[in-house]
């Protein structure tokens, strides 16, 4: 049974409608953009969204009410009765929720999306299959049975390939992929608009969670009907969980593929955007080609297709995901983002000498490269013990996420933590002082 920490549940106070039923009256939420200025509010003070529950809060709501007026987050915050509802209903459905303030969120969105990351993600299925990129397949709804057999085929040559299919389960190309790549033993996230619990609750789908094979995940609440935004907003999370994105058809200057593709296109730029190069024309993905879209070059094998993800360019720099600080409420460490911009290296890096070392394996993901990079900086930085506020303050980060990686390094067996008082010191012989405990 998930346990909610205790900023993701101030977060869903503060941020989601928390429909107990049909009749669940909307309260006056946070929107992204307000959750997100508050967010960053409470960093530069040094405090969670976690504090706001505190018994002694009221300072706090008062410091915060240039933002957010005091009675109006007061009226949220006071909902906890009504969250422990909804909870026990979407555990009795094992469903799960994290918010940016969880390790468990998935690294491709806070680290391609940043604020732009959904505040809370439901799901239902292993969170675990949001990091394992693939292929995102999107297109109409209504299209002919040509195209819905071409996709089913692009889905089946994915699983074949080992590759998960990323899409959002809307009728016509979305379900055709994911069926494809289903039926051929594959694995699939999908990305949904609405009705994520009514979907994870289907037994075609729950036999394919509880096999592992499919995950669905929405930024929306479990019970949220239809919203023809929500479905516009949620094409960039379909992307972010990608490698590379095929678009099968496409209206022109309309309708949530195309919104979604040009995003991709002139804005976002996370990853290729390829569109069908075969069967009828359509002016839409003509369109889309002389926006900077790439011909798809129709794979029919295994090696084929492998042969595109092998020549696709990084996603994400090495550079910017360094400069990002993620912390637990969604800010971003600009102090580190703009030392970046004015220095070829990053200053942490600079501090202790040590030149970026980033493995060129092409099994890893950008995360996992970064993560090799923190992982030898920190074997560095280490020469004698010391604590995690040190340590985040010699590499410029917030204490959260450097608890968080250094609990990672714990995990692995490379650091060990000592207590009376709590430290960190590379796993060697020779370094542990009388008294200490190593945990």
């Amino acid at each position: 049974m998930q346990i909610l920490s205790s900023n993701t549940k101030a977060i869903l106070l503060l941020t989601a409608p928390l429909i107990a039923g049909r009749g669940s009256l909307l309260p006056d939420l946070l929107s992204p953009a307000e959750y997100n200025r508050l967010a960053r509010h409470l960093h530069e003070m040094q405090r969670e969204p976690a504090d706001l529950l505190l018994p002694e809060a009221g300072d706090l709501h008062r410091a915060c009410k240039h933002l957010v007026e005091e009675k109006r987050m007061q009226s949220l915050l006071e909902r906890g009765f009504l969250l422990a509802q909804v909870v026990e209903q979407w555990q009795a459905r094992a469903l799960w929720v994290v918010s940016r303030a969880d390790a468990a969120y998935p690294r491709r969105m806070k680290v391609r999306l940043r604020e732009g990351a959904p505040a809370v993600l439901y799901g239902c299925g292993d969170i675990k299959l949001l990091e394992t990129g693939g292929l995102a397949v999107v297109g109409s709804r209504h299209v002919d049975d040509e195209l819905i057999n071409y996709t089913i085929t692009i889905g089946q040559l994915a699983a074949r390939a080992g590759r998960t299919i990323i899409s959002g389960g809307a009728k016509g190309i979305d379900q055709a992929a994911m069926r494809g790549a289903l039926e051929a033993g594959g694995k699939v996230c999908g990305v949904l608009a609405d009705r994520l619990e009514r979907t994870a609750m289907t037994r075609e789908h729950r036999n394919l969670i509880i096999e592992g094979r499919l995950v669905l995940v929405s930024p929306y609440d479990p019970g949220a009907g239809f919203n023809v935004g929500h479905a516009m907003q949620r094409n960039k999370l379909i992307y972010a969980l990608a490698d590379a994105s095929l678009v099968v058809s496409s209206d022109i200057n309309k309708g949530g593929t195309w919104v979604g593709a040009t995003e991709q296109l002139d804005k976002l730029r996370l990853i290729p955007v390829y569109v069908r190069s075969t069967g009828t024309v359509s002016s839409g993905i003509d369109a889309l080609l002389n926006k900077g879209a790439l011909s798809w070059p129709e794979p029919h094998d295994v090696d084929a297709f492998e042969a595109v993800f092998a020549t696709l360019p990084t996603a994400i720099t090495v550079e910017r995901e360094v400069s990002i600080g993620l912390f637990s409420n969604g800010g971003i460490q600009n102090s580190v983002m703009e030392k970046a911009q004015e220095k070829p290296q990053i200053q942490f890096v600079q501090e202790i000498s040590l030149p970026v070392i980033v493995s060129q394996d092409a099994e890893l993901s950008p995360a996992q490269r970064l993560f090799a990079t923190v992982r030898e900086v920190i074997r560095q930085l280490l020469k004698k013990p010391m604590t995690d506020t040190e340590i985040a303050e010699r590499l410029e980060l917030s204490i959260v996420q450097a608890r968080v990686w250094l609990q990672h390094l714990v995990d692995e067996g490379l650091l060990k933590k000592m207590n009376n008082p709590v430290r960190y010191v590379i796993k060697e012989p020779g370094f542990f002082e009388n008294g200490d405990h190593a945990t």
